[in-house]
């Protein structure tokens, strides 16, 4: 039998032909495809899990240094800029004024300091495999979360403990939460790039982190700046925001911080958006040169 434009036998062979999808590399400002990241989203969900497990195996205390690392900065914080300095706390307790932004800062530090070197750390998997290279960073930061609740738990205990418990502002918690997650994408997105085409990234980042420890309001709260110019220069720092935000929702501190947290937030969006752009740029040479 035959039929115009080929025979049944060549409709079969076109049938069975394999589907050919040919993946070539962006050129220019790509755009974010940031659909491609939901289609993955199993993948996203299974390194997020695979990190989650393999981040305190064989140590002794598992699970209990999310818990630990903020715990012991804030007893030394205490100590030395609380009980020999006297650093003010706005009339809250100093160990739960430090801890309140400590879970906070330790989520950003953790998340920004695995996710930078994320994208090395897979560079056999880049190289063999196409997926959206934007997920082994955010799985790296979303790992984190489970961390950041093990230590919110303690923070809840210590403002039973303290006595301090949160006002209707903490509705807006939500709002800080994205905030922080915001930034941590944002910075980690840029550094992780970086860090592909330029490993003093992996060096640089711990000292960041430290210098960046000390420009926020952990140890101080920013009522120290009484300038309102030099208060909306401070929230450049898009963590400044956060801190004060956190205190602000969880231990009712005063609201004065607005045109800080707006600047804040006006930042980490713009460090988010052009670390996206700027990772989705250079991804196309991440298998060549990781």
């Amino acid at each position: 039998m035959q039929r115009s434009g080929g025979t049944i036998g060549d409709c079969v062979k076109l049938a069975e032909k394999p589907a050919l999808t040919r993946i070539m590399p962006t050129k220019g400002w790509a755009s974010l495809r940031l659909g491609d990241i939901w289609q993955y989203r199993e993948l996203l969900y299974f390194l997020t899990w695979r990190d989650i497990k393999v981040r305190y195996k064989q140590t002794i205390i598992g699970g209990a240094w999310a818990i630990l690392q903020p715990f012991i900065t804030m007893v030394i914080f205490s100590v030395f800029f609380g009980r020999l300095l006297g650093v003010p706390s706005e009339g809250i307790p100093y160990p739960l004024f430090v801890y309140s932004a400590m879970i906070v800062w330790t989520f950003f530090a953790n998340g920004v300091g695995m996710a930078s070197t994320s994208l090395v750390a897979e560079a056999n998997m880049i190289k063999k495999v196409y997926f959206p290279r934007m997920v082994l960073p955010l799985s790296s930061i979303l790992s984190g979360m489970l961390d950041f609740l093990l230590a919110f738990i303690v923070l809840v205990g210590m403002m039973i403990y303290y006595g301090r418990g949160p006002t209707l502002a903490v509705l807006f918690l939500p709002l800080f939460l994205l905030l922080a997650l915001v930034s941590t994408v944002g910075v980690a997105l840029w550094l992780s790039a970086l860090n592909v085409m330029y490993r003093d990234v992996k060096y640089a980042v711990p000292f960041l982190m430290q210098a960046w420890l000390f420009a926020t309001p952990i140890a101080y709260p920013s009522g120290i700046i009484s300038s309102s110019v030099w208060k909306m220069i401070y929230g450049i720092n898009p963590m400044a925001g956060v801190v004060e935000g956190f205190r602000w929702v969880l231990l009712g501190m005063e609201a004065r911080i607005g045109p800080m947290i707006a600047v804040s937030s006006g930042m980490a969006v713009l460090i988010l958006v052009g670390g996206a752009y700027f990772f989705r740029r250079t991804e196309r040479i991440f298998a060549d040169v990781v």
